[in-house]
């Protein structure tokens, strides 16, 4: 990647709506080169996808919940049933393999407090070989963004 793909990649981090010819003027290239770009970033891998930011308020799941994981073992079969269960669970947004104290931090958004409690008790607790769930609540957003900074 050169300078002008990374500008290409800013401006649709901030407006992935752009029109090929609005994305061109911004990173000053003719259009056709600019799609030529932005189709091997894709073809890369580097462009994953493109999605439309939803305020999780105004959806409904204004609650987020910061939850640590450990596992009992950490042999290649409990990771595989641990990691493999969470793919298919909607309320966690985002799970990271983590150094520290945990072994996994999860990101899960719910309704309401009540929501929560069915979640731990009905899904999580479901899973196989955890040995301790520590939870974190977010009081508000202070930075959240999806644009990534300069390499």
């Amino acid at each position: 990647m050169d300078e002008k793909d990374i500008q290409i990649l800013r401006a649709l981090q901030e407006n992935g709506r752009l029109t090929n010819q609005e994305l061109s003027e911004r990173v000053n290239l003719s259009p056709s080169p600019c799609l030529r770009r932005v189709r091997q970033l894709e073809r890369a891998g580097v462009i994953k996808g493109y999605t439309a930011l939803v305020d999780q308020k105004a959806y409904g799941l204004p609650l987020t919940v910061f939850i640590r994981i450990e596992l009992e073992r950490h042999a290649a079969d409990a990771v595989r049933v641990f990691e493999g269960r969470i793919q298919d669970i909607p309320e966690i947004q985002d799970c990271f393999l983590v150094t520290g104290d945990a072994d996994y931090l999860l990101r899960v958004v719910c309704r309401d407090l009540d929501a929560y409690e069915r979640f731990m008790r009905e899904t999580l607790h479901a899973i196989p070989g955890i040995s301790s769930i520590n939870t974190s609540f977010a009081f508000g957003d202070v930075k959240r963004s999806q644009v990534l900074p300069d390499p």
